[in-house]
């Protein structure tokens, strides 16, 4: 249990990085714990703490709030991508469930606080189970462009996984849609060994290579145009396609690289073959984007 300091019906404490274990992932196995991060310098801070304690007190024991001081705790911190203050990370079934970051009207903390202990009753019971929800909710983040709540969530999971794959790929390529590429580079080099060679870091790392080509190509509409005028312009075609696949435009970055492999396969040693392989590997291989772009690929191949 939490072991809440006793003020009246106070169901708030301080937390830090030595009891953060105990008092936030282990508590909230059986309630819903906020952990809260602030700093005495943050000006919104002490607008949002007060409301914030007084929403969860308002809720009767049926959830907690663990305020955690970023400068003195910066361990904890650091694991959960904490960059900015407030932030809020929901805790359920000892695992992140939700968050925000920055300040909330009070009707607005009212809806998050009673949307997590409606969620607490829903919350997954295995670990696998609850890390595979969590894992697709950090995904769907990184499809929508919401790079910084994906990169606290893939975070979280690895405070608890630390040879997560799946979740160590995303926050890889999350900083790479972030055009951090030396993070991302970084991140690569200190993997854990024991994940190196699975799929989901070889797809990371062709992301990462496609990315850093990208950085030499130009922009989309001035290779568009070279294309335009000059359909046989070979190399313009493949940095549009390089150009394209960073933008997020997998799909027509696909497309003009089937079309290049039409036009000339054997251009500059198979050059768009051995592109179109990279995409691949930096996609799910399930996609049907991708399942459909290989047996295209394989038709030309053996026509």
């Amino acid at each position: 249990m939490l072991g809440l300091r006793k003020s009246g019906e106070s169901h708030v404490k301080e937390g830090s990085d030595a009891t953060f274990m105990q008092d936030v992932v282990e508590a909230s196995r059986s309630v819903p714990v906020l952990a809260y991060f602030t700093a005495k310098w943050c000006g919104p801070c002490k607008t949002l703490g007060p409301q914030l304690e007084a929403e969860v007190n308002k809720a009767a024991g049926r959830a907690k709030l663990v305020r955690i001081d970023v400068d003195k705790n910066q361990s904890i911190a650091a694991q959960l991508q904490v960059q900015s203050v407030p932030a809020v990370f929901a805790f359920a079934d000892g695992r992140p469930v939700n968050g925000f970051v920055g300040a909330k009207r009070r009707s607005e903390l009212a809806k998050f606080i009673q949307s997590v202990i409606r969620a607490k009753g829903h919350a997954p019971g295995s670990g696998m189970e609850g890390t595979e929800e969590l894992l697709a909710h950090a995904e769907e983040l990184l499809k929508q462009g919401a790079l910084v709540e994906a990169s606290r969530s893939f975070s979280a999971i690895l405070a608890e996984e630390p040879e997560n794959a799946a979740a160590y790929a995303g926050l890889i390529k999350t900083h790479i849609a972030c055009k951090d590429i030396k993070r991302a580079e970084g991140l690569l080099q200190s993997l854990p060994s024991s994940i190196a060679d699975s799929q989901a870091i070889a797809s990371a790392r062709a992301m990462l290579e496609l990315a850093k080509q990208a950085r030499s190509t130009g922009p989309v509409y001035r290779l568009r145009r070279r294309v335009e005028a000059n359909p046989n312009d070979h190399q313009a075609r493949l940095d549009l396609a390089t150009a394209l696949h960073a933008s997020g435009d997998i799909e027509n970055a696909i497309e003009h690289l089937l079309e290049l492999f039409r036009r000339d396969r054997a251009w500059n040693d198979e050059a768009a073959k051995k592109q179109l392989f990279k995409v691949f590997d930096s996609q799910d291989p399930a996609a049907p984007i991708v399942l459909k772009a290989r047996r295209r690929l394989s038709s030309m191949i053996f026509s």
